[in-house]
């Protein structure tokens, strides 16, 4: 049966990160591992209220086939809220309605990706981003990426020497590092890219997730031409509706729309209009400000862990906002190693490998505060820093 399977799927991990929360399922274990948003926060009763009014006045309508482009509602709002919010001016025509961002994803491969085609992406990176270019065959060029974005002399070679259709990026609170771009490394990178025949695609599911600082400007703004941004609810309403989007220059839109004909017609309708009407009903700022300010003291929670549990040798990222932190053990430490000293003492995280297109080990990790209480990663970092011991000491003999 094997020789049944295309090259194409044969050739793709699976998700190292589906097959640890597996493994997290078990309730004795604190899950640092998944990105998960906190299931309290999720706002029920709204969503059960707005459910409630669109079977109410649109029933019918809501359960029906819809167009493949999303609700024009919801689309419209889309567009104005890059207007107030980041002063960007996206026409509704060009927002497409996703099943999640990771559709997003797989649709820009479909449209544009051959076997072999070139795409720099970030290292570490999303590995969702990994795993649903591969399915193309992409050929990847990981760019570092430090404190302040990408590392430009890499982005300069790899630009000399390729010619890459596609480049990825999570600027804001990046998954897995938790890293924000400057302003200027943005700049940066937008001068290098500007005028080549290349798109910039901008995943920004995490920038209303702030603690601290100000927003930093789109690349949407710096290339308007050349930038497609990929959105999602699943971080500010709830993941389980699989709603997100990509807003794209005109002359991309109508390619985009056939790949997403081609592969589900539209994405739920029934999904779309409850957001539309929580939208509606609802203040979705004031609840973001709940996230923000519960994210912020799970953030600081896990920050006095790591200072308090973990050897001042282990460094780590000090994201101002999302949902992950990164670590960097001593030189030579398998992150993997730890991760089964790790679950032994009823503590996941996920090592970093994951996140990198060629190392199968790795001195790092990603570590996520978002769905854990405060007292909860308390324990949890306490339970990490004796298996980094354990870990130090078998190294160390």
């Amino acid at each position: 049966m094997d020789n049944l399977f295309s090259d194409r799927i044969a050739d793709v991990p699976r998700s190292f990160i589906r097959e640890i929360l597996k493994v997290a399922i078990d309730p004795s274990v604190i899950s640092f591992a998944g990105g998960l948003p906190n299931r309290n926060l999720f706002p029920v009763a709204e969503l059960r209220a707005a459910a409630n009014r669109v079977f109410d006045t649109v029933g019918q309508e809501a359960l029906q086939y819809a167009n493949s482009e999303g609700l024009l509602g919801l689309r419209e709002y889309i567009s104005h809220r890059y207007r107030e919010k980041q002063g960007l001016e996206i026409s509704p025509d060009n927002i497409l309605i996703t099943n999640g961002s990771q559709q997003g994803l797989d649709l820009l491969g479909k449209t544009f990706l051959n076997r072999g085609d070139d795409v720099i992406i970030e290292e570490p990176g999303y590995l969702g981003a990994i795993q649903a270019l591969s399915l193309y065959r992409a050929r990847f060029h990981p760019v570092p990426i430090t404190d302040d974005g990408m590392a430009m002399d890499r982005l300069r070679e790899v630009l000399a020497t390729r010619k890459p259709k596609l480049m990825y990026l999570v600027p804001n609170f990046q998954n897995p590092a938790g890293i924000t771009y400057t302003d200027q490394n943005r700049e940066a990178v937008a001068e290098l890219v500007q005028g080549r025949n290349i798109l910039l695609v901008e995943d920004d599911p995490y920038r209303e997730l702030r603690f601290t600082g100000t927003h930093q400007t789109s690349f949407r703004k710096l290339l308007p031409d050349q930038a497609i941004l990929l959105g999602s609810f699943s971080k500010i309403i709830a993941p389980g509706l699989r709603l997100g989007w990509v807003a794209a220059p005109a002359r991309i839109m109508p390619k985009l729309i056939v790949a997403k004909q081609a592969s589900d017609l539209h994405s739920n309708h029934f999904a779309q209009r409850l957001i539309w009407q929580y939208l509606a009903d609802n203040d979705i700022d004031s609840h973001i400000r709940t996230i923000v300010q519960v994210y912020s003291r799970q953030q600081q929670s896990m920050v006095r862990g790591i200072k308090t549990y973990l050897p001042a040798t282990v460094g780590h990222t000090h994201p101002a906002g999302g949902m992950f932190i990164w670590l960097t053990l001593p030189q030579g430490i398998s992150s993997k190693r730890l991760f089964d000293l790790a679950i032994q003492d009823k503590v996941a995280f996920v090592p970093g490998s994951p996140f990198y297109v060629d190392r199968l080990e790795t001195d790092t990790l990603r570590l996520n505060f978002s769905c854990v209480d405060e007292e909860t990663i308390g324990i949890g970092m306490q339970r990490l820093g004796r298996a980094v011991e354990k870990l130090l000491e078998q190294v160390n003999g």
